[in-house]
């Protein structure tokens, strides 16, 4: 008998869909709970490290990633001068193992709609369109009421609602999420014959400029700049900012900007981050993934984080037989070490680049490889 019999997992996304997935191969009732209409999410492309990668190959969903992402082992290293000139090809490692690739891009949508298909396969009880009003435990469960008024009787809830948590504020936990002061422009497009891996140019009128392929016809591309209040610009107006600044990379980037012309492919955001400090759990509701802990892309390490978090508790949750502080403590012991470690050193990263210091970036790297080499 697993520890648990029926969860309601909250939030659709990577460690959520994760969780329902792993959770219900394993026998448990899940519903999944989604406030989005559909599975669309928001976001251009997203980069899976090698870890992530193994950690979707857990889930039944290799193939699918396989054929609908790019994978590349290399990362390039470009100058902000006239021709986009190569200053290194640096080896990735291989954090999922020898027979995986190192990175992968693929569109966020893509992966989303992957991760609900096998939830569903599985057994998964799907609800977009919706949310939960209020929680209520006591030592054996959790009675929730949904926003259509309907109530159900759980035995563990998990917050996996992203970065502004619904289900953390609910529990009354006051974390402070803060900017690192640098905001990024994204942009999903058609990929040129140039572009086969990752580059990333440092210097010129923005901190990085880059971009990652995302499947044989699709790309997003990034440009990071100083965090500024571009709230008030116009669809038309954020378009013609990101080639703006995208003028001063070259290679590629010439022509990546002459695709550039449909505004609702673009976004800005911020770099914001956090990490609560354990326990993320009060009771039997459980933060994960984006609630418990979120960092800038600078490790492009935060779907990991949240794919090994689902990973862990469903494995803990079916493999022992109560849910007590024993079962807490050794979630705790297998994930916040290592969750914070990946942010302190994305946070490092982006700090250097903001205090324009010469930081050692390759330990920094190799240390990280080294861990999430490690399976979680």
């Amino acid at each position: 008998m697993p520890a648990v019999n029926n969860v309601l997992v909250v939030g659709s996304g990577l460690a959520g869909a994760a969780t329902a997935i792993h959770l219900a191969s394993r026998g448990v009732a899940v519903d999944l709970l989604e406030i989005k209409p559909d599975v669309a999410a928001l976001g251009s492309g997203i980069t899976l490290q090698g870890n992530a990668l193994r950690e979707l190959r857990t889930l039944g969903v290799w193939e699918q990633v396989a054929a609908a992402g790019y994978a590349f082992d290399v990362t390039g290293i470009r100058a902000p001068d006239p021709h986009g000139s190569v200053l290194a090809e640096i080896p990735d490692a291989k954090t999922g193992g020898p027979d995986l690739p190192a990175a992968m891009g693929m569109p966020r949508p893509e992966l989303a709609r992957i991760l609900c298909d096998r939830a569903t396969e599985v057994g998964v009880k799907l609800r977009h369109g919706t949310t939960f009003t209020e929680l209520t435990q006591d030592d054996d469960g959790v009675d929730v009421t949904f926003s259509d008024h309907s109530t159900h009787r759980y035995d563990l809830v998990v917050g996996a609602d992203g970065l502004r948590s619904w289900t953390r504020r609910a529990l009354g936990i006051n974390l402070e999420t803060r900017s690192i002061g640098m905001g990024i422009w994204r942009a999903f497009g058609p990929r040129p014959a140039s572009v086969t891996r990752t580059d990333l140019y440092y210097g010129g009128p923005s901190f990085i400029a880059g971009y990652c392929p995302t499947g044989e016809d699709s790309l997003y591309a990034y440009i990071v700049e100083p965090a500024q209040d571009r709230s008030a610009l116009s669809p038309a107006e954020q378009l013609a900012t990101m080639r703006q600044l995208s003028e001063a990379y070259h290679g590629p980037w010439d022509e990546i900007r002459e695709t550039l012309t449909d505004p609702s492919r673009v976004n800005y955001t911020w770099f914001e981050t956090h990490v609560l400090d354990e326990p993320w759990n009060r009771g039997r509701v459980v933060l994960i993934g984006d609630a418990a802990h979120t960092c800038p892309p600078t490790i492009a390490q935060g779907g990991a984080m949240a794919l090994e978090d689902a990973v862990v508790l469903a494995e803990l949750l079916t493999e022992r037989t109560v849910l007590d502080q024993d079962l807490w403590d050794a979630f705790h012991a297998r994930r916040y070490a290592r969750a914070k470690t990946v942010v302190d050193a994305s946070n490092t990263l982006a700090q250097w680049q903001l205090d324009h210091v010469q930081g050692d970036a390759p330990a920094l790297f190799r240390q990280i490889a080294e861990l999430t080499s490690q399976p979680a």
